[in-house]
């Protein structure tokens, strides 16, 4: 993904470029489209908000990890499937724990917060946005947690293995842990979508998974 695709950038916090990718229009067709009523689209649009600044919060928190470290930044980049944060260097595996960490603490601190405050609110449109804010960052932190690549807790896994183990046993016992999550996920994706009419968008990555069990390159 390249910043041809930008129909939208500006200089964030730390003087950081931040784009928003032609992909996202689908993104808002996506939730746009299933508010036909008039009623509910506002709730549409706002959730879109929610989730937009939410996501964008959550890469800048990448960026943050990056910088305190001396990690230069080149962009943040959200599009249709989510969000990154894209370094001028590779990083190692100590460097990638506070980068990679700072993203779900961003969403954790947002839901606590929200949370503390949706209670004492007494405008209804201001408490559904706390409430919606509080509990989609939760959701994220902990979509984001699980530990298969490329999100954060399959990252933030196998960087926290290297401090242990060497990096070959590292690599392989994440690609093993991902392969199982692949599997698993395929039922999940069944039960979420029957239970509560939830369609997952995001597959984890077989071949990724598999050449890290191999060693291989990945």
């Amino acid at each position: 993904m390249n910043s041809d695709g930008a129909i939208f950038q500006f200089r964030g916090p730390w003087n950081v470029p931040i784009e928003f990718h032609q992909s996202l229009i689908f993104l808002v067709l996506l939730i746009v489209g299933f508010s036909f009523d008039p009623d509910t689209l506002p709730y549409a649009l706002g959730f879109l908000a929610i989730l937009l600044a939410s996501i964008l919060l959550h890469e800048l928190g990448h960026a943050w990890g990056c910088l305190v470290q001396g990690v230069p930044v080149s962009r943040v980049v959200l599009y249709g499937g989510g969000g990154y944060c894209q370094h001028r260097r590779s990083t190692t595996s100590y460097e990638d724990e506070l980068i990679v960490a700072m993203g779900p603490i961003v969403n954790l601190t947002l839901w606590a917060v929200c949370s503390l405050l949706e209670p004492s609110v007494v405008s209804p449109q201001l408490g559904w946005v706390l409430r919606v804010t509080a509990d989609l960052n939760l959701w994220l932190a902990l979509f984001n947690l699980l530990p298969l690549m490329p999100l954060d807790g399959g990252r933030l896994f196998h960087a926290v293995l290297h401090r242990f183990l060497p990096p070959k046993s590292a690599t392989r016992i994440a690609g093993f842990v991902g392969l199982i999550g692949v599997v698993l996920w395929i039922p999940m994706m069944v039960f979420a979508y029957v239970s509560f009419g939830f369609v997952f968008l995001f597959f984890p990555p077989l071949l990724r998974h598999w050449n890290m069990l191999r060693y291989a390159q990945y």
